[in-house]
């Protein structure tokens, strides 16, 4: 308790110094701009810099201070060749840090995202351990999960840089990492319709009643079947083959133990009910802003793109994503444009490459073909403790059977949302950072 306490106090003291904290701050880290833009990439440099202000006893006495600046190459892609490509747009990672000497110790403030700070720990500990152990500091993380002042500590000025320049290595790798969670995405809000969310409940309600009566009728068949089977080994290999073949028509008609046994958590929240056109992961409020100016921005463009007229979205059936009904992972309901003239496709695009351009957008996002679709069980919501790889899909076999056809009706879209994950508004949608308002939603609020 000692140590936490005094692990605490020090983040505390270096929070309140009015030197800068260290920052880690992504300059360029995802997909690469348009052409027009791969020269002033290449003139800002191929870098990571970490910018060292060193304060020893000597110069407090003087009111004097030594810059110390060290540069750290990333991989080579100043060639104009690799600049044309997406791989060549790899993180780079500039750092601002001011060292304190206090006695015998030497140590620095420094300031790292949230969603980044589990990466510097690592599993377990383990590479906040070995960052530790090869350069001879100690990190010490706030006790706050939302603080993000970490602070180094070391006995001389080169092992803090050191493991600074280590932990800027770690973090540009976090950042590139799939293991980096989305924290945001732009959307079209279905939810906003109560027709819609009533026909989804109604929807969740009906297969997991289906199951919980399954489950019950499977129960009795299978104690019925244990008292037989006692005396199967008397029985000949032609009988058993027989048998094995019955069971497989008959699970071709009425469905497998895992249709049976639907956990409630693959559906999605009637609440929440959207479309996505976009991923993103801004990992800090200077991203999160951007990504905020870079949509409203965009407002007139998508306007146009919808030929400044309302639009609506007709949703039919039910259909698999990568995979069958028998073995069903995602299940979603196929998006159909109103009068089918493509608009709202070429308004998705617009904003599509208005973030891949501003840097916004990972590579292999940047990559991927839009496909407006709205998703109604996706079995990688279940909880994690009911999750394991015999139950990592689902057989819906007798949901297609009922729902195949299902029409849910048409809706209009009323506008596009920077929409952040896990943090939901009142009306249980997710919390919305900005919007901009599409045709029916200004004659909407006019009426």
């Amino acid at each position: 308790m000692q140590r936490a306490q005094g692990a605490s106090d020090n983040a505390s003291k270096h929070r309140k110094t009015n030197s800068p904290a260290q920052r880690w701050r992504p300059v360029s880290t995802e997909a690469s701009p348009r052409n027009a833009d791969l020269d002033e990439l290449s003139n800002s440099g191929r870098k990571q810099v970490v910018e060292t202000v060193i304060t020893d006893s000597e110069i407090l006495a003087s009111d004097k201070a030594t810059n110390v600046v060290i540069g750290v190459t990333t991989n080579n892609a100043s060639s104009s060749e690799n600049n044309s490509t997406l791989g060549s747009s790899a993180p780079k990672v500039v750092t601002e840090d001011t060292m304190e000497l206090t006695g015998e110790k030497y140590s620095c403030s420094i300031e790292v995202d949230v969603p980044l700070k589990r990466f510097l720990k690592g599993k377990g500990g383990y590479m906040q351990k070995q960052i530790e152990q090869e350069n001879g500091v100690k990190i010490i993380f706030p006790s706050s999960k939302e603080e993000t002042v970490v602070v180094l500590e070391g006995k001389d000025a080169e092992s803090i840089r050191n493991a600074s320049e280590r932990i800027a290595k770690v973090l540009e790798e976090a950042i590139k990492s799939p293991m980096l969670d989305y924290s945001h995405f732009i959307s079209l809000p279905l939810a906003i319709h109560p027709d819609l969310v009533e026909k989804l409940n109604n929807f969740q309600s009906s297969i997991l009643r289906l199951s919980a009566a399954n489950v019950h009728s499977d129960k009795e068949e299978s104690l019925s079947e244990n008292s037989a089977d006692e005396n199967d080994e008397a029985e000949s290999q032609g009988v058993l083959t027989k048998r094995r073949v019955e069971e497989e028509k008959s699970l071709d008609n009425k469905g497998s133990q895992a249709e049976f046994s639907i956990d409630k958590s693959i559906f999605i929240k009637p609440k929440t009910f959207h479309l996505t056109v976009l991923m993103l992961k801004l990992w800090n409020k200077d991203r999160i802003a951007k990504a905020s100016d870079v949509l409203q921005s965009l407002s007139s463009q998508v306007n146009e793109a919808m030929e400044n007229r309302p639009i609506s979205i007709q949703l039919r059936g039910l259909t698999c994503m990568k995979g069958s009904p028998a073995r069903a992972r995602v299940v979603y309901a196929p998006v159909l444009e109103v009068g089918g003239e493509g608009r709202l496709v070429r308004a998705c695009k617009v904003i599509t490459d208005a973030f891949v351009k501003s840097g916004l957008v990972l590579e292999r996002d940047a990559r991927q073909e839009l496909r407006l679709h709205a998703t109604i069980m996706n079995v990688r919501h279940m909880k994690s403790k009911k999750r394991n790889r015999r139950n990592d899909s689902f057989d819906a076999r007798s949901i297609f059977r009922q729902y195949g056809e299902q029409e849910w009706g048409e809706y209009p879209v009323p506008a596009f949302h920077l929409s952040q994950r896990f943090k939901f508004d009142e009306s249980g949608y997710y919390h919305c950072c900005c919007s901009i308002p599409l045709p029916e939603a200004k004659a909407t609020q006019t009426e």
